[in-house]
């Protein structure tokens, strides 16, 4: 008796949809024939504000059919459009699709209000531009659940700074003015025939106005806002470090440490809640390797780090090399690997975690991307205690003295 019809894999993982709910603006799971895999709140909510009753499906009408075929022809689309000729709303919307598959994204952003925050949005739009970029790169390495991690904790990291920023430039404008109402009595108090005769008027106006703590509390707003950005570049920096792409292949010497720390700085907002974080660096020398790559085995392996612990836990990164060789180890208090599945671990499609959180691809392509920069992952495990990754890398990629001496003899 043959067996019956499996049924198929969900075009969009748990993990993906669960991600995009933590976000406050409408995002939407599509596929190529525009059908609605999944929504979050605030796509619901939008629908229903919109008179659709709650139905985010109405929200893909308004992705005009040649928009649309652009999507699916060049992979991505970005538009403003209204939810109807009179509306005083307007919505600009992002749609990705996935390289050579069916997943289909949209993001919505209410712009109706330009004002104080248009700098805001402009900036934050940057960055989804730079995180849209690190998505494809990940996307043949960990697929959507992954992704959807990455782009939720960068997303809120992001927008903690912002918000506060947008809050004090309201502020500062606030004391600009009446620092500038302050000027206007001095000028007039200056140019008139008695100054003298306006010292209380000037006065006067300085207490209503509470200069004094305008002036206390400037220094304070500005270095805050002044954090704030800085907070965000150093962000964007670390993505730009980790989707950074040799286009043509060559390896070339990079900080290892500096690779591993940008990742965990882009991954942190999915460990900091639960994890008490430790290094014990040793300094390295600069590896022959391609740097997005490793970097992406790094992100692999944190996470795994991260989801192995339930609760409360230590992940401790090290790091040290002999003349031939480096290596990063990562170290976590969590769940530990059963014996029996140990030699299965690389193997591609294998996981032990519960269904929905995870492919079973991470640790298969690091293993190959390793491989591939002629080194190894060593592995230590205990159930219930933990477990260790450990990345070994030559320093100088085999063939390399050779050429050298050969460019030499020449």
């Amino acid at each position: 008796m043959s067996p019956g019809p499996t049924a198929p894999a969900p075009l969009w993982s748990a993990d993906a949809i669960w991600a995009a709910s933590t976000v406050h603006f409408p995002v939407l799971f599509l596929d190529a024939d525009r059908k609605v895999h999944g929504a979050n709140a605030a796509a619901c909510a939008l629908a229903e504000k919109l008179g659709h009753s709650g139905d985010p499906a109405a929200l893909v009408a308004m992705v005009p059919d040649s928009d649309w075929a652009n999507l699916l022809l060049h992979g991505h689309w970005r538009g403003i459009v209204r939810p109807s000729p009179t509306a005083a709303m307007a919505l600009e919307i992002h749609c990705g699709r996935a390289p050579d598959s069916a997943r289909c994204f949209m993001v919505m952003v209410d712009i109706s209000e330009r004002g104080e925050r248009q700098r805001q949005y402009e900036e934050l739009q940057r960055t989804v531009d730079r995180l849209a970029s690190t998505q494809e790169q990940l996307l043949q390495s960990e697929k959507m659940a992954s992704i959807g991690q990455l782009a939720a904790g960068v997303a809120h990291e992001i927008n903690n700074p912002i918000g506060y920023v947008g809050s004090n430039l309201g502020t500062l404008q606030d004391y600009s003015s009446a620092l500038l109402a302050l000027v206007e009595k001095y000028h007039e108090a200056l140019f008139s025939d008695d100054p003298a005769a306006h010292r209380e008027d000037v006065q006067q106006a300085r207490q209503r106005l509470d200069v004094d703590y305008i002036i206390g509390d400037l220094p304070n707003l500005l270095s805050e806002s002044r954090e704030g950005i800085e907070r965000v570049t150093k962000i964007v920096q670390d993505l730009k470090d980790f989707s950074r792409v040799g286009r043509d292949q060559k390896m070339l010497p990079a900080d290892l440490l500096q690779g591993l720390d940008s990742t965990l700085n882009i991954v942190w907002n999915d460990l900091k809640y639960k994890v008490r974080l430790e290094k014990h660096y040793t300094s390295l020398p600069q590896v022959e390797c391609l740097p997005s790559e490793i970097n992406q085995v790094f992100l692999n392996l944190l996470l795994n780090a991260g989801q192995a612990i339930e609760q409360r836990g230590t992940i401790v990164l090290a790091s040290g090399c002999d003349e031939q060789d480096v290596w990063i180890s990562i170290t976590d208090s969590g769940c530990g690997i059963p014996p029996e599945s140990m030699q299965y671990l690389f193997d591609p499609f294998f996981t032990t975690k519960p269904i929905g959180r995870g492919t079973g691809l991470g640790l298969a392509i690091s293993y190959g991307i390793v491989a591939k920069h002629h080194g190894r992952i060593d592995v230590t495990s205990r159930v219930g205690q933990g477990s260790t990754f450990r990345v070994v890398l030559p320093i100088r990629q085999p063939g390399k003295e050779a050429d050298t001496g050969a460019d030499g003899a020449g």
